[in-house]
C-alpha cells in the first residue's frame, strides 16, 4: 500500500508529507484548495508529464517522494527483473526530483528511467482520474477493459494471434516485393548473374585485402624506410670505427681482460655480452628486412591493381571481403529462386495461406474467450451497478467479429447500456450521462480491483454528477472496494467522506507575500466538522454537527455489515 507522500516546493504546496493507512482514505477541502494537485503530484512522481511552470514560485527545484509498503510476490518479482533492491521489510521508495528542463527519478535510491518507473508502478497502483471515465465513450477501451478481466488467460492467448499477425503481413510484403513481371525479372536475372560472376572471378580470400594494404604500404614507402634503416645499421654495426658495434666490441675485450679478477666483473663482463648480442640480432634483422624491401615494378603493379579490385567489389558489394562473398551467396540464391520462379512464388503464397488459417485459429480461439468472459462481466457488472443506484439497469458486453484482423484479433467489443424499463441497450455514448459513465467506470475499477493484485487504487473526484441515494450507493461500493485494497479518494459529497476510514483535510492559506497549500489528518470531532460543512453548513451549529454524526454512525453501521 502506499504510506506517505511527500511532496517540496510544487506549485501551492511549499512542503508537506501525509501518511495514508489502510482502507477507505477520503480527502476534502474547499474548490481551489489543491486536492487534485496532490494526486496529480502522485502522478508526477510516476513519471507523468512535467511543465516547468509547476515549480513553486521562487523554488529551482520540486521533490515528490511516495513510500510503498509492499509485500506482494508480484511486485517483488517486478523489482527483481528490473534488477532493483529489494528490502526485506517490503518498502518500495519513489522519488523524483524536478528541475527547469530535466528530473531524475530514483527507485529505492537507485536512479532509474521514469519508463522504468512507469512500468513498477502498474502493479503498484491504479489511478482513476476526474475525466477518465470519458474513456467509456471510445469502443477501443471496452476491449482494453475486457481482456484486463480475462486476466493470465488473455495474456496467454494472445501470443499466437500477435505473432501470426506479424508473420502473415511479412509474408504479405514478401510476396509483393518478389512479385515481377517478365521485362523486370529478366533484369534481374541478367543483373544476379552479372554480380555472381564478378564476384567469383575475384576470388575472394578473407584477410586479403588487409594484408595487401600492408604489403602496399611498405612498396610505397620503401626508399625511405630502406634510407632510415640504413643509417640505423651504420650506427649501430660494426663496419665502421663510429658503430656501436664496433664500440661494443672493443668495450667488451677491454672487460675480458680483466674479468677473471673478480666474480663482479664477470658478471658485468655477461651482461655486456647479452647487450652486444641483442644488437647483432638487431643488426641482422635490419639487413633482411631491408633485403625483403627489393622489389620490382611488376610486383607494385600486381599488388596494386588487386587492390583496386578488391576495393572496387567492397564499394559496389560491402565493407569487406565477407559482406562481398555474403552478398554474392544471396545473388546466387535470386539465381535460384529466378529459375525456378514460379515454384518459389507458389510456395510463398503455400505458406501465407498456412499462416493465415492459423491466425484464424488463433483469433478464433480468443474470441471465445472473450465471449466466455464477457458474459462473466456483465453480471458483475450488472450486479455492481444495481449496488450504484441503477435500478433498472440492462447490461451487455457485445463480442463480434470485426471487419479486419489485428494483433488484438479480429473481435469489435462494445458495452452496451440501457437504464430506463422497456429500451433496448444501446452504446454507452448514446445514453449515459457524465453521472453515469462514473458509476459505470466505477462498476468497472470495483470488479477489476477484485480480479488483480493491486493494493492502492486513487479515484479523484469519483462523485462527478451524482448526489442524494447515489452517492450512498458510490459510497457503499468504496467501502467495499477498501475491504480487500487501500482505496484514496478524493470528494465532494458527505455520503462518501462519511465512509472514511481515515480523513484528510486540503486547505489554502494565503499571506500577503504567498499562498500554501497543506493536508493533514482530521480527528474525530474534525472530521464531525468538515462532514457539516460539506452538508452545506454555513456556521459549526449543534443542528449541522448532529446530521453529521447520524451520517457517520449510518456509515458506520454499514461497514459493520461487510
Amino acid at each position: 500500500m502506499l504510506q506517505s507522500l511527500h511532496v517540496k516546493n510544487l506549485a501551492l504546496i511549499e512542503e508537506t508529507e501525509v501518511e495514508f493507512g489502510e482502507g477507505l482514505n477520503i480527502l476534502t477541502g474547499e474548490t481551489g484548495a489543491g486536492k487534485s494537485l496532490l494526486i496529480g503530484s502522485v502522478n508526477l512522481a510516476l513519471g507523468g508529464k512535467f511543465e516547468k511552470d509547476m515549480l513553486r514560485k521562487g523554488a529551482d527545484n520540486a521533490l515528490v517522494e511516495l513510500v510503498f509498503l509492499c509485500q506482494d510476490e508480484k511486485v517483488r518479482s517486478k523489482m527483481e527483473e528490473m534488477e532493483l533492491d529489494v528490502q526485506p521489510d517490503g518498502t518500495i521508495i519513489i522519488s523524483r526530483k524536478l528541475q527547469q528542463g530535466k528530473s531524475t527519478c530514483k527507485i529505492n535510491g537507485e536512479t532509474v528511467t521514469a519508463k522504468q518507473v512507469k512500468e513498477l508502478a502498474e502493479v503498484l497502483l491504479d489511478i482513476h482520474g476526474q475525466h477518465e471515465h470519458q474513456s467509456l465513450l471510445h469502443k477501443k477501451n471496452h476491449m482494453t477493459i475486457l481482456d484486463t478481466y480475462c486476466g493470465e488467460a488473455f495474456e496467454q492467448t494472445i501470443v499466437p494471434v500477435a505473432e501470426g499477425f506479424r508473420e502473415c503481413n511479412r509474408l504479405r510484403r514478401r510476396i509483393a516485393e518478389e512479385t515481377l513481371d517478365e521485362e523486370t525479372k529478366s533484369k534481374e536475372k541478367a543483373l544476379a548473374e552479372f554480380e555472381v560472376q564478378e564476384i567469383e572471378e575475384a576470388k575472394l580470400v578473407p584477410g586479403e585485402d588487409e594484408e595487401l594494404e600492408a604489403q602496399y604500404r611498405r612498396m610505397v614507402n620503401s626508399k625511405k624506410i630502406v634510407e632510415n634503416l640504413a643509417e640505423s645499421y651504420q650506427y649501430t654495426g660494426s663496419d665502421s670505427e663510429s658503430g656501436a658495434g664496433s664500440a661494443l666490441s672493443r668495450a667488451l675485450r677491454a672487460i675480458r681482460s680483466v674479468s677473471a679478477y673478480d666474480d663482479r666483473l664477470e658478471q658485468l663482463e655477461a651482461q655486456l655480452a647479452d647487450v652486444d648480442n641483442l644488437l647483432a640480432d638487431y643488426n641482422r634483422d635490419i639487413s633482411e628486412y631491408m633485403s625483403d624491401c627489393e622489389f620490382d615494378e611488376e610486383d607494385f603493379r600486381r599488388v596494386e591493381e588487386r587492390l583496386n579490385t578488391l576495393n572496387h567489389l567492397k564499394g559496389k558489394y560491402g565493407n569487406t571481403i565477407e559482406a562481398v562473398i555474403a552478398y554474392g551467396a544471396s545473388r546466387q540464391e535470386t539465381l535460384q529462386k529466378l529459375a525456378d520462379y514460379d515454384a518459389y512464388m507458389q510456395k510463398l503464397q503455400c505458406d501465407l495461406g498456412q499462416c493465415e488459417q492459423h491466425l484464424q485459429e488463433a483469433c478464433g480461439a480468443l474470441s471465445e474467450l472473450r465471449q466466455k468472459n464477457a458474459k462473466l462481466l456483465t453480471e458483475k457488472l450488472k450486479a455492481a451497478l444495481i449496488g450504484l443506484n441503477f435500478l433498472t439497469v440492462a447490461f451487455d458486453i457485445a463480442v463480434r467479429p470485426g471487419e479486419n484482423i489485428t494483433a488484438l484479433g479480429y473481435d469489435d467489443v462494445e458495452f452496451l447500456i440501457s437504464t430506463n424499463p422497456g429500451e433496448a441497450v444501446k452504446p454507452l455514448n448514446q445514453v449515459a450521462s457524465g453521472g453515469e459513465l462514473s458509476r459505470v467506470m466505477l462498476a468497472i475499477k470495483t470488479v477489476l480491483a477484485g480480479r488483480d493484485e493491486i493494493d492502492t487504487l486513487i479515484f479523484d473526484e469519483i462523485d462527478t454528477g451524482i448526489s442524494g441515494r447515489t452517492a450512498w450507493k458510490v459510497s457503499e461500493q468504496l467501502a467495499q472496494v477498501a475491504r480487500k485494497h487501500q482505496v484514496l479518494c478524493i470528494t465532494h459529497l458527505p455520503q462518501i467522506a462519511a465512509m472514511a476510514d481515515k480523513h484528510f483535510v486540503i486547505e489554502k492559506s494565503s499571506t500577503d507575500e504567498n499562498t500554501i497549500t497543506d493536508i493533514r489528518p482530521l480527528e474525530e470531532e474534525e472530521g464531525l466538522a468538515e462532514l457539516a460543512r460539506l452538508l452545506g453548513s454555513d456556521a459549526l451549529t449543534e443542528a449541522a454537527l448532529t446530521n453529521a454524526r447520524d451520517m457517520r454512525g449510518q456509515a458506520r453501521e454499514y461497514k459493520e455489515t461487510i
